[in-house]
């Protein structure tokens, strides 16, 4: 039979362990987290590139279309600050080159904690633009 001393001892043993491996295991959990939500905010961005690529391709298509197009893929996700860069034509209209960013900081679910909160997600999307004339 072990002494009141020493399950006093394994008690405090096993609060130290606990002290020093939860900081570890806490920033494993949210960076397995943060890294899942900057690649789900990247597919949406692809996708919302691809879809504004696909509508400025039509013809008669303008920007406010390909603009309202990318809105449909980024607002579900809440992702304000996007800035979106549509080539046009000499006339004015789409020519089929989207690319859809938004600022990492803006987006980031546990800030700067991992020190890499810099730059941009950027997705660009382009296709030929057919006509017939």
């Amino acid at each position: 039979m072990r002494s009141k001393l020493g399950r006093k001892r394994g008690r405090a043993a096993a609060a130290v362990e606990l002290a020093v491996v939860t900081p570890v295991l806490l920033t494993m959990l949210f960076g397995i987290i943060e890294f899942g939500w900057i690649f789900t905010v990247r597919q949406a961005l692809v996708t919302a590139a691809r879809e504004g690529a696909r509508t400025a391709v039509l013809p008669g298509s303008t920007v406010a279309d390909v603009e309202g197009r990318i809105a449909d893929y980024t607002q579900p996700l809440g992702l304000t600050g996007c800035t979106q860069d549509i080539s046009c034509d000499e006339d004015g209209y789409p020519d089929g080159t989207v690319t859809v960013s938004i600022p990492y900081a803006n987006v980031t679910l546990v800030g700067d904690y991992f020190g890499c909160v810099v730059g941009d997600l950027t997705a660009t999307c382009s296709m030929r633009k057919e006509s017939v004339d």
